[in-house]
């Protein structure tokens, strides 16, 4: 567990559901639980190919785990968590929702066979992702290490995949090595990760083979400071802290710079995710704290003052009602939630209809000026660059006004209060627009020497005999200098006009083949997008309505406890007053145990 006296006030308050009878409360621990008991703290290393990202992970873990090699670049995404024994396990996410994913475990040796591009070209095998698990204490207190394919910017199929990811991540480290600054791709990612994710760090690698290393460093500095980038820059060198570790170097080490990125690791990502599972606990055992002791305090206020207690039950029953009103489908925050979902839906799908048309504009004056066959390879990558882009640009403003909404809803819920959100689901890596086929290229009609002949003498022909004949009145042979020359003319400008009407037809083709590819991704992402905004509108109403039904039933308690203290004999009530006052001391005792630990800090951690 990552904090186990967040974990211990939780079962405490859990028995106090139990002991007050109060189940509905209970299913919210019940939650609150849930999540404690998964400490995984997620850290995304991302970048573009070759730039030394598996090299990195191998570093901090002090393992050869990920494939490294001049001619190897990750396919599949390698996660790397804690485990007591070194293991590898193959995971395919099944179509099926209702189905487990297949786990199928294979030595550690063979790992580059699944996961580099090398071993898996383009991932045929089709694996989700590849998990190591590995006994190491920099991963014992749940950090997990998510190695990724290259991303490219936002401008690439990976890239899109794993904008995916991002909310779902605890943090993110963008690798780029010391051989140059960074490019306008890497830029765009880190600006698009800032508004996704909460911690977001640069590492610079390979600092041990460019001695300019430093000044790329200060350049990249300007390039997030003028960007308005917040983050730290990690010059790190995964060699030097590989032989370190052999050598037990405590100078080597330190000149390798990974006492910078594990003190990020450890102290701004793990311990910060501690402190949120400290804060968020303590605030879900307090409001449950709360819900116990309302009914309580009412009876208890008609009991030391029956004849406030008319007036007590009166306000109340107005209260409850206000709650009752929350529930209904009526309700302000629940037509906020309808309302803003459907105008979110229709900006969406408007935003990406906007995108992919700009980009079809521009496909079609690119193959209206040259001939796709000679430039397709470079054409079918520029397009597919294009889309990842829209496409990823398009669910970073959906995430950004999703969780807007959130916020619009929860004001409206409760004005002036503060009302937990709950996590909102934004989807798995590689769903958005993952079913998107490639590009098609059309079939390309060859015109080759022989087709250029037939088609020449086919159209020298008709010019040969017209004007032979021609030139036959005048008493010349059908056969003559003129109307040879003019079958020459008429085969060639046959052949020209043969050239142009394919060139015209291939552009057309292509021209058609961009236009399906572009509805088919409208189609699918725009699904996906809905998809995912119906979730978030279901998860938003879920989980207000039961914070309604939790208000509700705890003030129809009250209600029934303070007209119960009216019928309550004289000689019962100082004793159950007793009772009251030490039922609350206990609730009490809850609140503050729940309050100390929301306003305590993580412990500082270190890993060798």
């Amino acid at each position: 567990m990552a904090v186990p006296a967040a974990v211990d006030l939780v079962d405490l308050a859990l028995k106090a559901t139990t002991a007050y009878q109060r189940p509905d409360l209970g299913a919210r621990l019940q939650l609150t639980r849930k999540r404690l008991a998964d400490p995984n703290v997620r850290v995304l290393i991302v970048g573009e190919f070759k730039q030394g990202k598996s090299q990195l992970v191998n570093a901090l873990v002090n393992a050869p785990v990920c494939p490294v090699d001049d001619d190897i670049s990750t396919a599949v995404p390698t996660v790397v968590r804690h485990a007591e024994t070194t293991s590898v396990t193959l995971v395919r996410e099944s179509a099926d929702d209702d189905r487990p994913p297949e786990r199928t475990e294979v030595p550690i040796g063979q790992l580059a066979e699944y996961v580099s591009e090398a071993g898996n070209p383009a991932n045929r095998a089709g694996l989700s992702y590849a998990e190591v698990g590995l006994p190491r204490k920099l991963l014992a207190g749940g950090l997990v290490l998510v190695d990724t394919p290259g991303v490219g910017g936002l401008g690439s199929a990976h890239g899109a995949a794993t904008m995916s990811v991002l909310p779902s991540a605890d943090a993110v480290v963008l690798v780029s090595d010391a051989a140059q600054e960074y490019t306008a791709p890497e830029l765009e990612f880190l600006s698009a990760a800032m508004k996704l994710c909460p911690n977001v760090a640069c590492v610079v690698t390979k600092i041990d083979l460019y001695p300019h290393w430093r000044r790329i460093v200060e350049i990249d500095k300007g390039h997030l400071e003028r960007a308005g980038i917040r983050a730290d820059i990690l010059p790190v060198s995964s060699m030097l802290r590989l032989h370190a570790a052999q050598t037990q170097d405590a100078a080597l080490m330190e000149e390798s710079g990974f006492k910078e990125l594990i003190a990020f690791l450890l102290r701004k990502v793990v311990a910060r995710a501690d402190d949120l599972d400290r804060r968020s606990t303590a605030q879900d055992v307090l409001d449950v704290a709360d819900q116990l002791a309302t009914s309580m305090k009412a009876e208890l206020t008609a009991q030391q003052d029956p004849e406030r207690a008319e007036a007590l039950v009166a306000e109340l029953t107005q209260a409850k009602a206000r709650a009752d009103e929350l529930r209904q489908r009526t309700a302000r925050w629940q037509t906020t939630l309808n309302d803003g979902v459907a105008d979110l839906i229709s900006d969406i799908d408007y935003d990406l209809r906007d995108r992919l048309r700009t980009i079809s504009r521009e496909a079609e004056e690119l193959l209206g000026a040259a001939d796709p066959a000679d430039m397709w390879d470079q054409f079918a990558e520029w397009l597919h660059q294009q889309v990842s882009s829209a496409a990823s640009a398009n669910f970073v403003w959906t995430a950004e006004r999703a969780r807007w909404l959130a916020g619009q809803v929860a004001e409206h819920f409760a004005e002036g209060a503060e009302i937990a959100l709950p996590e909102l689901r934004f989807g798995d890596a590689g769903e958005m627009g993952g079913k998107v086929g490639t590009l098609e290229q059309p079939e390309d009609e060859k015109f080759g020497l022989g087709q250029k002949l037939f088609t020449g003498m086919r159209g020298g022909y008709g010019g040969l005999l017209m004007i032979g004949l021609a030139t036959s009145i005048a008493g010349m042979a059908l056969l003559n200098p003129l109307s040879i020359g003019a079958g020459l003319l008429f085969g060639g400008k046959t052949v020209r006009d043969e050239k142009r009407r394919l060139l015209q037809r291939r552009q057309a083709e292509a021209k058609n083949a961009v236009r399906r590819h572009i509805d088919e991704v409208t189609f699918q992402v725009s699904k996906d997008s809905r998809d995912m905004l119906r979730r978030i509108q279901r998860d938003l109403r879920d989980h207000f309505t039961v914070l309604a039904e939790e208000v509700s039933t705890s003030l129809s308690e009250s209600v029934a406890a303070a007209q119960s203290a009216v019928r309550t004999d004289t000689s019962h009530r100082e004793k159950r007053i007793r009772d009251l006052k030490a039922e609350l001391a206990r609730i009490e005792a809850l609140s503050e145990r729940a309050r100390k630990l929301g306003s305590s800090k993580a412990p500082a951690t270190t890993a060798s």
